[in-house]
């Protein structure tokens, strides 16, 4: 083979793995009614910006132009917060019944041009692009390998689902999550330290260890 048929050939081959390359999308949850904190607290600032904008800054790191946010409770205010962060807002009108149906309307809205998601939540303001990098690296491409972060010796999210687990997620009801795929024996789970996933708002203490980190 001479070289200049070589190179067109690796040229081809470089192509090809682009075209290949496989579909992120990232989902935002912020539609609770944070009965904990007393407040909308995805509203609330944290250094100079909201709660939210936190996550939805990270989401976009990661996928850009395709983050979708799911709302609910006190949505207006919430789309506000998100100041265009979110590419796709979609309203789950259901939100009191919990976070399954948060999951399952956003997975539903992005499962035909998905080869995997990464859920995040709307209140872990330290989790960044970089952690969410390391999890979509960690991932082998397999459609039943499940990546999630994982501290203290606990798996959460922000977690990568793959599309086998697409029509599980979109069952979902109730405050159960996703975590109930974590021990599915259709999959396995891939863990990636992040010791900054431990940190999320639930209370207003929460909000005040964080503005003093």
């Amino acid at each position: 083979m001479d070289r200049t048929h070589r190179r067109k050939t690796e040229f081809t081959v470089m192509k090809s793995k682009q075209a290949t390359k496989p579909v992120i999308s990232a989902i935002v949850l912020a539609a609770g009614s944070s009965r904990r904190f007393g407040a909308t607290k995805l509203t609330q600032e944290l250094h100079g910006k909201p709660l939210l904008q936190h996550a939805l800054i990270a989401a976009q790191g990661i996928s850009p132009g395709a983050v979708t946010l799911v709302v609910g409770h006190d949505r207006d205010a919430i789309i506000a917060a998100a100041a265009d962060l979110g590419d796709n807002i979609i309203l789950n009108d259901d939100y009191r019944d919990g976070i399954g149906s948060s999951i399952a309307i956003g997975v539903n809205a992005r499962r035909n041009d998905s080869d995997a998601i990464l859920i995040l939540l709307g209140d872990q303001p330290r989790i960044n692009a970089s952690h969410l990098n390391d999890l979509v690296d960690a991932w082998s491409g397999a459609d039943d390998e499940i990546v999630a972060s994982s501290f203290d010796d606990v798996l959460g999210p922000p977690i990568l689902f793959p599309s086998k687990a697409f029509d599980a997620l979109r069952q979902l009801s109730g405050d159960a999550g996703a975590k109930q795929l974590l021990s599915n024996d259709e999959f396995t789970v891939r863990p990636v330290k992040s010791p900054l996933a431990r940190y999320d708002v639930d209370t207003p203490e929460d909000l005040r260890r964080l503005h003093q980190r």
